[in-house]
């Protein structure tokens, strides 16, 4: 079973896959942790590695071409990202939502060591309003997809409100129906 879990930034997408893998007894994959990886190693942070994206493809095709390979190898995994939806249509897709005011504040919350400090909850705000529009910009470009259409997804669910357990719940009761 493959589980792709998507969504918007700061609705939980790591939290809930790490917690869906172990429940699961699955390997996990964090494709956004691959490409900030790939952006320190450039000197960068995630969002001038995007910025770069919209007009060199090889900022996605790298860890595009990896979802795809790992699709051809493996069977049982979970994984965290905005487009393996579209490389592993077998999989359970999963897409995450989350208010923006409450993805601004979980991301001031638990910096990501790939992203530039920022100064309030305000200016997060701002950097994930731009890097939507850049995943957007980019996806459309490379791909013609947009990773925010819910019809592309088996499950729409929002985070916001609730705890990531009770996501987590759902999401497995969608998966293994009882």
């Amino acid at each position: 079973m493959i589980i792709t879990i998507s969504g918007l930034p700061g609705s939980g997408k790591s939290t809930i896959g790490k917690i869906i893998a172990e429940k699961l007894g699955l390997t996990f994959y964090s494709i956004g942790d691959l490409r900030g990886k790939m952006a320190m190693e450039r000197g960068m942070t995630i969002d001038q590695l995007n910025k770069l994206g919209e007009t060199e493809a090889w900022t996605d095709k790298e860890v595009d071409d990896y979802q795809i390979d790992l699709a051809r190898r493996e069977d049982n995994f979970v994984i965290d990202a905005r487009l393996s939806w579209f490389f592993m249509p077998r999989a359970f897709k999963v897409f995450l939502t989350v208010t923006p005011e409450e993805g601004a504040r979980r991301i001031f919350a638990n910096p990501r060591p790939d992203e530039s400090s920022a100064a309030s909850v305000e200016e997060v705000a701002e950097r994930t309003k731009k890097r939507i529009t850049s995943d957007r910009l980019r996806y459309e470009k490379w791909y013609h997809v947009r990773f925010d259409d819910p019809a592309n997804y088996d499950l729409v669910l929002d985070t916001t409100a609730r705890k990531p357990e009770q996501i987590v719940e759902e999401i497995l009761k969608a998966v293994k129906p009882s």
